[in-house]
């Protein structure tokens, strides 16, 4: 997360930033758990003024679009990490789950955006371009170690877990994800030539 730099006082920009950073990690929080709370509260319980906070972001839709952006990242991000760390199904297996977390522990946030973007003026939701780019990362080292069938792609991938947003955060998903997520790795496996 960038702001824009003060050259002439790296105090201020420091303590700009650290603002910046507080608003929306408290922003998140409040979002996920609230979808309409108020931009107010918001400043309050980041101990920022209310011009602070629209210093930074002008509107709710700046706030809720840079959080979605900041929060797919860090899922795109594990993509990476994991495949350092553990064989390849092991590694999308282990980032599925995590998408899973995402979208569930998120879901307030989902519908922040929602808001956020459906009313007069609003603008498009934001791609999850990131996220995309991680699957497919994910199903092309899988192809390359031969542990899924050739040629799936990305929006397979998409479309195969999209029941993920269908359930509900408030009853208990993680079963139903497991058995969700075993389902669509055993049609991922099924037909690789390294089995």
């Amino acid at each position: 997360m960038h702001y824009e730099k003060d050259e002439k006082d790296p105090a201020r920009r420091s303590d700009a930033q650290r603002n910046r950073e507080r608003i929306l990690r408290v922003a998140l929080a409040e979002f996920t758990h609230r979808p309409d709370a108020p931009l107010s509260a918001i400043a309050k319980k980041a101990g920022v003024g209310q011009g602070t906070l629209y210093r930074h972001f002008p509107n709710r839709e700046t706030l809720v679009l840079e959080i979605y952006r900041h929060e797919m990242r860090q899922v795109a991000d594990s993509a990476r990490q994991l495949l350092r760390e553990l064989p390849p199904p092991r590694a999308l297996r282990a980032w599925m789950d995590h998408l899973a977390e995402f979208a569930m522990t998120k879901a307030g946030l989902a519908e922040a955006i929602r808001l956020a973007t459906s009313g007069p003026g609003g603008s498009e939701r934001p791609s999850p371009t990131p996220v995309i780019e991680a699957a497919d990362l994910l199903l092309r080292a899988n192809e390359e170690a031969g542990t899924i069938r050739p040629g799936v792609t990305a929006d397979d991938f998409t479309l195969a877990i999209s029941g993920l947003w269908q359930l509900s955060p408030t009853e208990d998903w993680r079963p139903r994800v497991t058995r969700l997520l075993d389902l669509v790795m055993d049609g991922l496996q099924a037909g690789a030539p390294g089995r």
